[in-house]
C-alpha cells in the first residue's frame, strides 16, 4: 500500500494526479490537509484536538499540517503500514532553501523519522502559471511512478528521503534525470509595509532568491535546464566533520564549569 499526502490541500489537482498514477503500482490511500498548508514546515497541532473527514474508503482530510496527516495516518487511519510514502505533486519547486520551509518536504521527512521510504515531488516553474497557461502534472506523476517503483525495488537508507523536482513541460520535452544535491543560494529578507483602514500597519513578508550556488549539479540549477532533479536529502543535520575541531573549544578558560 503507498500512502500519498501534501500541503496544497486535499482537492490539489497534484494531489489526484500522483494518486491516479501511483495506482498503477499498489493500492492508495491518501491523507492530506484540509485546505492549503504550504511553507509550513516540520509545523504540528499540539494544542487542539485533529479531525479527520472520511470522504472515500482511501481517502481522508485532516485539519491539520502535513506532518500532523503522516502522524494520524500512519497511528489511526491507514488499514497497515504503508511501504511507501509520496508527497506531492506540490504546485512550485522545493529547491535550494525551499527544503527548510516546504511542508511538502516535511511530510516526507516525517515518513522517514517514522522508518517509511519517502519521496517528495514538486513540479517546478520560475514564476507561477497563469491561470490558462498549461501545468503538466501528468509529467511530474509520471516521474514520480518510476521513482517511487525504484525505490520499492531496492529500499532507502534509513534517514534518508529522496527530494524530485520536475520540470513544467511535456514528457517528451525532458532532457533527462540526474542525480543532484541542495543549491546554496541564499534567500533575501523582505518586508512590505501596509496601512490598514485604522492607519494602523501590517506587513507582507517574502522574498527572492539573493544568492544563487552557480555549481551545474544543483537541484536548481538542473531544473532550469529541463532536466529532472533527484536529491537525497539526509535528516541528520549534525556537521561530523566539525566535532574534533570544536572540542579544542572545551579547553578555554571561559569554557570550564
Amino acid at each position: 500500500m503507498i500512502f500519498v499526502t501534501n500541503d496544497d490541500g486535499i482537492e490539489a489537482a497534484g494531489l489526484n494526479a500522483l494518486a491516479e498514477a501511483l495506482e498503477s503500482i499498489d493500492e492508495v490511500y491518501v491523507v492530506a490537509p484540509d485546505r492549503e498548508r504550504s511553507a509550513i514546515g516540520m509545523a504540528i497541532t499540539l494544542h487542539r484536538p485533529l479531525r479527520a473527514k472520511r470522504i472515500t474508503d482511501h481517502v481522508y482530510s485532516v485539519d491539520g499540517t502535513p506532518v500532523d496527516c503522516v502522524d494520524l495516518a500512519v497511528s489511526a487511519l491507514l488499514p497497515e503500514r504503508p511501504r511507501l510514502l509520496v508527497s506531492g505533486i506540490n504546485h512550485g519547486q522545493n529547491v535550494g532553501n525551499d527544503l527548510h520551509f516546504s511542508g511538502t518536504i516535511a511530510a516526507a521527512k516525517k515518513g522517514t523519522f517514522l522508518g517509511i521510504p519517502s519521496i517528495a515531488v514538486s513540479l517546478a516553474f520560475e514564476q507561477v502559471p497563469e491561470p490558462l497557461s498549461t501545468i503538466h502534472y501528468e509529467t511530474a506523476a509520471t516521474i514520480a511512478c518510476r521513482t517511487a517503483k525504484q525505490v520499492i525495488a531496492h529500499g532507502l537508507p534509513d534517514q534518508i528521503l529522496l527530494n524530485v523536482n520536475v520540470p513544467n513541460c511535456p514528457l517528451s520535452a525532458l532532457r533527462e534525470i540526474e542525480m543532484t544535491r541542495q543549491d546554496l543560494g541564499t534567500y533575501s529578507a523582505n518586508a512590505i509595509k501596509r496601512l490598514d483602514r485604522r492607519g494602523q500597519p501590517y506587513y507582507w513578508i517574502g522574498g527572492e532568491r539573493a544568492r544563487i550556488d552557480q555549481r551545474e549539479d544543483t537541484d536548481l540549477s538542473v531544473i532550469r535546464k529541463q532536466r529532472v532533479s533527484i536529491t537525497p536529502i539526509q535528516l541528520d543535520f549534525t556537521a561530523h566533520h566539525l566535532i574534533e575541531p570544536l572540542k579544542a573549544w572545551l579547553n578555554d578558560e571561559n569554557m570550564q564549569l
